[in-house]
């Protein structure tokens, strides 16, 4: 794990355990029939007619600072929907990412596409409290749970009806995930050591898993070029959320990404 991924995950550790002292889990589960139904976040990847796009609600992140901190979160998901996504992500983490749990409450309630959950997930309350926020998946990195944890915290997503997109960046977590058979599988294009970001990183692994799996590409898809290049590879859906963030016609570029513009 490098430096920044466990710093994150540490005040995260901590986080929770406030979480958990302000709304015990029991109160968290008795407020579990307030969730909206589950929306098929797979199913709606799947659909998609070119690629399916997760488009992200990204205020900022640890490598890039602000990206567009002014911005309203419901109208850009609003923008997603209309455009053709075909899920959303949604950043919930306030400190490193300048998200809220809240904003996914409130997209999920304005959307019909499905919403993700990313954050960085280390316990069950974490799931439960995704779930009754209105989460229709969750986001699972393998750098950042060990075999047991990613299989108990899959696991329970799905008793709660919910799949998870787990990622991984370092080669060497392929094979532990794969053994989970997940339904979707997504590539980090960033060095969490570096910061760097490379297509090839997604290129590469796709040759090993794309056909096992819906294999995601993440991070550093800035244009129709990269993703003819993606596809090539058989990769069959993007998150992207930075590149989109920073436009002027946020549709435009959805469209554009989803070959339809």
């Amino acid at each position: 794990m490098s430096n920044v991924l466990a710093e994150i995950c540490d005040h995260k550790r901590r986080e929770v355990s406030a979480a958990k002292a302000a709304c015990p889990l029991v109160e968290l589960q008795a407020r579990l029939t307030e969730a909206p139904p589950v929306r098929d976040f797979t199913a709606a990847l799947r659909r998609a007619p070119d690629i399916g796009l997760i488009a992200e609600v990204k205020k900022a992140s640890p490598s890039a600072g602000a990206i567009r901190s002014d911005v309203d979160p419901v109208a850009v998901a609003r923008i997603y929907d209309a455009a053709g996504a075909a899920c959303i992500s949604c950043l919930t983490d306030e400190k490193y990412f300048q998200g809220r749990l809240e904003y996914l409450t409130a997209i999920r309630a304005a959307v019909s596409i499905p919403v993700l959950r990313k954050d960085f997930i280390l316990d069950r309350y974490q799931v439960l409290e995704a779930r009754v926020a209105g989460a229709d998946a969750i986001l699972l990195i393998a750098e950042c749970l060990n075999d047991c944890e990613m299989r108990e915290l899959y696991f329970y997503a799905s008793e709660l009806g919910m799949e998870s997109l787990i990622e991984i960046y370092e080669p060497e977590n392929l094979d532990r995930v794969l053994k989970l058979e997940p339904a979707l599988l997504g590539v980090n294009n960033r060095n969490l050591k570096t910061m760097e970001v490379s297509l090839d990183h997604s290129l590469r692994l796709a040759a090993q898993a794309a056909a096992a799996t819906f294999f995601i590409s993440e991070s550093g898809i800035k244009s129709r070029a990269d993703v003819e290049r993606l596809k090539a590879a058989g990769v069959r859906g993007i998150l992207v959320g930075e590149t989109l963030m920073r436009q002027g016609d946020i549709a435009g570029k959805v469209r554009e990404l989803t070959g339809r513009g």
